[in-house]
């Protein structure tokens, strides 16, 4: 959730504070009570999108972080097993065309070699154990595999969950703006003559304003609104 995000947030939270404790005043079949409940309701479903966003995030960003390792160690295994098969190539031509590890793959073509390496390495892997790879080299490398599998899953689901909430948290923004309005109105009708829960409205209504954004709107640009120059005589 970005600034912006989180102070129109903070101020659908204050609408609802308000509601709560000025209920009393509003009668069951009000407009005005109808409209808070609506404010309420709206509070209840972003607190539950932020959550999802904040775990969807949480996700994506362990998802980077181990597909980052997840691809260095399947590279790792890849090289080694590659190396090792080659050196057979005297008793066993043509071996080191199934045994090629492109340096630029990106992690799907990683993945797609990896597999077609492993699937190769069976027929031969007692030839590769005597040449001094772990007995484990094949389970080893499946393990690599999915464990990149894996860390390129988390990072697609954290990323399209964070993403999905973001787009549920502006829509229900969105409709707590309207609504926000419309309150504005009965509430400033409604206590037209109580100068004190009006000024609680007001700031509990408001919603704080990028700072840079205002100060650049408060700055005025060289030359624009500022003293005008006098040229000596």
């Amino acid at each position: 959730m970005d600034d912006k995000q989180r102070r129109k947030l903070e101020t659908v939270s204050r609408l609802d504070d308000f509601g709560q404790a000025h209920a009393a005043d509003f009668a069951a079949n009000s407009v005005g009570k109808q409209l808070f409940t609506e404010i309420s309701n709206i509070a209840t479903r972003l607190a539950g999108f932020a959550s999802s966003q904040t775990t969807g995030r949480a996700l994506a960003l362990y998802g980077t972080s181990t597909r980052a390792a997840g691809r260095e160690d399947l590279r790792v295994s890849l090289e080694a097993i590659c190396r090792t098969a080659r050196a057979q190539a005297s008793e066993m031509p043509g071996i080191e065309d199934n045994f090629r590890l492109p340096s630029n793959a990106n992690d799907q073509e990683l993945l797609a070699v990896a597999r077609s390496i492993a699937e190769n390495a069976v027929p031969i892997s007692a030839q590769l154990i005597a040449l001094e790879l772990p007995t484990t080299f094949l389970e080893d490398l499946n393990e690599d595999i999915e464990a990149l599998e894996a860390a390129i899953s988390a990072q697609t689901i954290g990323r399209g969950k964070s993403a999905a909430a973001r787009a549920e948290i502006n829509d229900a923004l969105d409709s707590a703006n309207i609504i926000r309005r419309k309150l504005d109105a009965v509430v400033k009708n409604k206590y037209a003559n109580n100068p004190g829960v009006l000024a609680e409205w007001v700031s509990a209504s408001h919603t704080v304003r990028d700072p840079r954004r205002r100060q650049s709107a408060e700055t005025p640009a060289p030359g624009v609104g500022g003293p005008a120059s006098t040229n000596p005589a």
